[in-house]
């Protein structure tokens, strides 16, 4: 148990300090509220007028023992070397850093490494929200020989608007226009910026095609892949598929794989105010979906992040 006393004469562990730095955007607001009420944990905060003050920030930073980057890119990198001692630890959830090779990606059920790797880590690199639902789906095809690296991956994600920031939230709850009423294409580049963290993390050496879509709903991801099973490393049907990942995530807390399909339609706010992903194969002996679904500001965002910081501090049986 951590306390700031001392009890019958037996020395106490004294609460880590976390610090939020970005806690006014949306992934910092939501880490804050999953944090506000735990009694194990000290969270500081920075007055809200200096929030912004490089040198106040510069204190927070090296006062905490774990800090979580809610940042733009450019300025999680600069707050990183902002940080001059070796205690500080840091979970990032920015892109800035998930295919550094110098920092672990905050992933824990992605192998049965990786929740030691973050544990031991004093730099976390938090997934970015549909990257999570491809990983989740692609990475135990490939370390199970099932899917090769060349394979010519076609994916889709349809998310809710809170994805999109603060911007888009007020945008969609405030200032609504016609097209906004229904689903919409994005990225229509095929350059999506978590298509770099896709091939970091899976190792894919053919650029995915990825078609994002934002629709008129608050919260959650469903993230889909689509595979044509004769082009798979053996033979393979959906039912098979399903099996693997039921049995490549057996025993994991947050992550589980759909036995039936249900009503026969797949909702996409699925897991809302959770940290649950949920992955459907569907398909027959010809083709495959893997479908994942998970609340991008959950498992998508903040609450990987504070799932990370649980493990860095072997808080790990938290409910939250």
């Amino acid at each position: 148990m951590y306390d700031n006393a001392k009890s019958a004469g037996v020395p106490t562990k004294m609460k880590p300090k976390i610090f939020i730095d970005g806690s006014e955007g949306t992934t910092g607001l939501q880490i804050y509220d999953r944090l506000l009420s735990r009694d194990n944990i000290e969270l500081l905060q920075i007055d809200e007028l200096k929030r912004k003050d490089s040198s106040e920030r510069k204190k927070f930073l090296n006062e905490a023992d774990l800090v979580f980057l809610c940042l733009p890119d450019e300025a999680a990198r600069e707050a990183v070397t902002f940080i001059d001692n070796t205690k500080t630890r840091v979970i990032d959830a920015s892109t800035a850093h998930r295919a550094n090779t110098g920092w672990v990606y905050g992933f824990a059920e992605l192998s049965k490494h990786q929740r030691e790797k973050i544990k031991n880590s004093r730099r976390v690199a938090n997934p970015g929200c549909h990257a999570t639902g491809i990983i989740a789906a692609v990475y135990p095809l490939i370390s199970l020989g099932i899917l090769p690296l060349n394979y010519p991956l076609t994916c889709f994600s349809l998310t809710g608007y809170s994805g999109g920031g603060k911007a888009m939230i007020q945008s969609y709850e405030n200032n609504k226009t016609p097209e906004m009423f229904a689903p919409r294409i994005y990225g229509l580049d095929l350059q999506h910026k978590h298509l770099l963290e896709i091939m970091h993390i899976t190792g894919l050496t053919f650029e995915p095609v990825f078609c994002p879509v934002v629709d008129d709903y608050y919260s959650g991801i469903a993230a889909t892949i689509m595979i044509h099973n004769d082009t798979l490393t053996g033979k393979h049907t959906a039912e098979g598929i399903k099996q693997n990942l039921t049995d490549y995530y057996a025993g994991e807390k947050y992550i589980t794989v759909a036995k039936e399909l249900g009503s026969g339609m797949l909702e996409s706010n699925w897991g809302a105010g959770t940290n649950n992903l949920n992955l459907t194969v569907c398909g027959n002996d010809k083709v495959t979906t893997v479908t994942a679904r998970f609340d991008n500001l959950g498992k998508g965002a903040s609450g990987a992040a504070v799932q990370n910081m649980d493990i860095m501090l072997g808080l790990e049986d938290e409910k939250y």
